[in-house]
C-alpha cells in the first residue's frame, strides 16, 4: 500500500514484547503486543494502572529498548537503528507526558522550552524562522503572547501542557504518543485539550496512539481502542464497535464501571471483578485474567489464548468471548 494514502499504516507492530529483570526473575511489562495504526487515526490503549500502557508507549518511541519485536514506522523498522539514526527519527515521533509541570524544565521561560527542541536538532537554523515557529505554536496551542517570557510555577496545569503540546508539535512531527496528556488536569480543562488535540490532527494531519485509563476520553478521540491487561492486549475493535459490544469479560467490567450522570442510572448492573492483580513477574501460560474471570473454564489454564478476529475489524483474546456476549 502507498505511503501517500491517508489510510496507509504509518505504525505497525510486530509481537513487541519489554520485560525487565527484577530479583524474582523477567517482569513482563509488555508480552506480545501486535497492532497497525493508520495514517491520520488515533489508537487508544486502555486498561488499569500497571498494565503496560506508558511502557509500551516509551517502548515504541525507543525511550525505552525493547526486549524483542519490531516496530515499523512507515515500513522502516526502527527497532534496529542506532542513536544517530533515532536521532533523526525524533523529528517525526514525539511524546505529550502525563505530568505537564515534571516534564518541563522549571527554569526555562515558555518560549525556551518550545525552541529546546529546535536547537537540539538544528532544524531551523535561522533564529527569525526560529522565533516565528515559536509564535506560531504558541497561537496554535491556545498560548497568549504575552505568555512569551512567562515560567511554569506562574501558570497553571492546562496552559503547562499547552507548552508540552507545543514542544511536540515545533519539529512538525507526523506521530505522537499521547501518554495520559489530560489524567491531571481539571474535568473543564480535560475537554478543552482534547479538542485542541483533535483540531491539530484535523489541521496537521497527525497520528496519535492515545494512552488513558479514562473510558468516557478514549471514546471521544479514539478511531480504535485497544484494552490491556498485564502486559497484553485482550481486546481491539473500533471505538464504537468496542462500546457497543464488547466481548472479553475484563473489557465488559471496564465499560461497567463509568459513572453515568443520570440518577435513573443509579441501580444499573454493574460487573465487579474478584481478586488481586497477579504478579506480571515470569507469569504462567494461559490467560491472565483467569483468576479473576467469573467465566473462566478449564480451556483458560495452561495455553494463551488466540487474540483472534471475529469481524467488523474486531480481535478478542478469549476463545468463549461469543457464547458470553
Amino acid at each position: 500500500m502507498a505511503l501517500s494514502n491517508t489510510n496507509a499504516p504509518i505504525l505497525e507492530v510486530r509481537n513487541l514484547k519489554k520485560y525487565f529483570k527484577v530479583k524474582k526473575g523477567m517482569l513482563h511489562a509488555v508480552d506480545d503486543i501486535n497492532f497497525t495504526i493508520a495514517r491520520g487515526k488515533t489508537l487508544g490503549i486502555v486498561g488499569e494502572s500497571g498494565c503496560g500502557k506508558s511502557t509500551l508507549g516509551r517502548t515504541i518511541l525507543r525511550l525505552t529498548e525493547p526486549t524483542s519485536g519490531e516496530i515499523l514506522f512507515e515500513g522502516k523498522d526502527i527497532s534496529k537503528y542506532g542513536k544517530s539514526q533515532m536521532r533523526r527519527m525524533r523529528e517525526d515521533m514525539q511524546i505529550i507526558f502525563q505530568d505537564p509541570y515534571a516534564s518541563i524544565n522549571p527554569r526555562m521561560s515558555v518560549s525556551q522550552i518550545i525552541r529546546e527542541p529546535m536547537l537540539v536538532t538544528h532544524k531551523f537554523p535561522d533564529t527569525a524562522q526560529r522565533e516565528e515557529k515559536i509564535d506560531h505554536l504558541m497561537e496554535t496551542v491556545g498560548l497568549a503572547p504575552r505568555l512569551f517570557n512567562a515560567y511554569p510555577h506562574e501558570l497553571d496545569g492546562g496552559r503547562r501542557q499547552r507548552i508540552g503540546i507545543a514542544r511536540a508539535l515545533a519539529l512538525d512531527p507526523k506521530f505522537i504518543v499521547c501518554d495520559e496528556p489530560v489524567s491531571a488536569l481539571d474535568v473543564s480543562i480535560q475537554a478543552q485539550i482534547l479538542n485542541l488535540l483533535m483540531d491539530l490532527q484535523d489541521s496537521m494531519g497527525l497520528t496519535y496512539l492515545f494512552i488513558t485509563h479514562d473510558l468516557s476520553v478514549v471514546k471521544h478521540i479514539s478511531d480504535e481502542i485497544a484494552v490491556l491487561y498485564l502486559g497484553r492486549c485482550v481486546e481491539k475493535a473500533p471505538s464504537r464497535e468496542l462500546f457497543a459490544n464488547p466481548l472479553h469479560p475484563y473489557t465488559k467490567a471496564l465499560l461497567s464501571a463509568i459513572p453515568i450522570p443520570d440518577i435513573r442510572a443509579y441501580n444499573k448492573s454493574m460487573e465487579i471483578i474478584h481478586g488481586e492483580v497477579p504478579s506480571p513477574v515470569n507469569p504462567p501460560a494461559g490467560c491472565r485474567f483467569a483468576g479473576r474471570c467469573p467465566h473462566c473454564k478449564d480451556g483458560c489454564i495452561g495455553k494463551d489464548p488466540e487474540f483472534r478476529s471475529v469481524g467488523n475489524g474486531h480481535f478478542v483474546a478469549c476463545p468463549y468471548a461469543e457464547a458470553l456476549a
